[in-house]
């Protein structure tokens, strides 16, 4: 019988991992059974991958954070928020960009492959979130939606914790003139500290978790983590998008951030 590599652990933070009877993990492409342009732990069922691979990786994420249930999105890169409870279907093609719960041992997933996962929590009142945190949706306050979604479950401002799972990084995300203007003229925040000129003193760089970290704040989010894992750089332990891109390939796997209640 052939032995299946084991699941690579995942990432995690030290702010979410304090708080009592909360499993999370920021997974990495490590771990899975998924093959060629997919190795390993593609936990997207809209990838292309083998579905059978894709279900496979999804079942040791959610034995990994002990969880009855995962659930995920077909994402779309904006703003609008799920909730979640014990009579959801976790089989439902869902189009969204954030979930949030405060039923126990259900898990929610989010992809990334240098968007970044955001995961959420308030331990004292019992209810999570996580977001898909893309440019459009950033800009477009998916964050904002999730933290007004958890209050309206019972969550307290005061008590939600939010951590900035690994994206591409400002030195990895060149953009364009137009989209640094686009950007400054609709952003609802101040944010020209996420723009800075590249390598050389050419180009422009935009600071993806840096902006993300701004909106959770200006929601009065209590607490903010962010880990500094680069996407686009970090070949072995990460999907990239922007890189298959660059490399002319036609697909992509994508990571997943993940939290549960217990």
């Amino acid at each position: 019988m052939m032995l299946l590599p084991p699941l690579t652990k995942p990432l995690t933070s030290a702010l979410l991992q304090s708080l009592n009877l909360i499993n999370h993990g920021f997974f990495t492409r490590l771990g899975g059974v998924s093959t060629g342009e997919f190795e390993s732990l593609n936990c997207s069922r809209f990838s292309g991958d083998n579905l059978e691979s894709i279900q496979a990786n999804r079942s040791r994420v959610k034995r990994s954070l002990d969880a009855g249930l995962l659930f995920s999105l077909k994402q779309i890169h904006g703003n609008n928020v799920v909730v979640i409870d014990g009579q959801s279907d976790n089989e439902k093609v869902i189009e969204a960009d954030a979930l949030v719960t405060c039923t126990a041992d259900l898990a929610l997933g989010v992809m990334g492959a240098d968007c970044a996962g955001v995961l959420f929590a308030d331990a004292v009142n019992r209810v999570i979130g996580a977001a898909h945190g893309g440019w459009q949706g950033a800009l477009c306050g998916v964050t904002d939606n999730v933290v007004g979604a958890m209050c309206d479950l019972g969550a307290n401002k005061n008590h939600i914790v939010a951590v900035i799972g690994p994206a591409i990084q400002k030195q990895s995300y060149e953009v364009g003139d137009e989209f640094a203007a686009r950007f400054l003229k609709q952003s609802e925040i101040a944010c020209h500290d996420c723009f800075s000129l590249g390598e050389n003193g050419q180009g422009i760089c935009f600071d993806l978790p840096l902006y993300l970290e701004h909106r959770l704040l200006s929601a009065a989010v209590s607490q903010v983590d962010r880990l500094t894992e680069d996407t686009y750089a970090d070949e072995k332990r990460f999907f990239s998008y922007r890189r298959s891109r660059h490399r002319g390939h036609q697909f992509c796997g994508r990571q997943i951030n993940a939290i549960c209640l217990k």
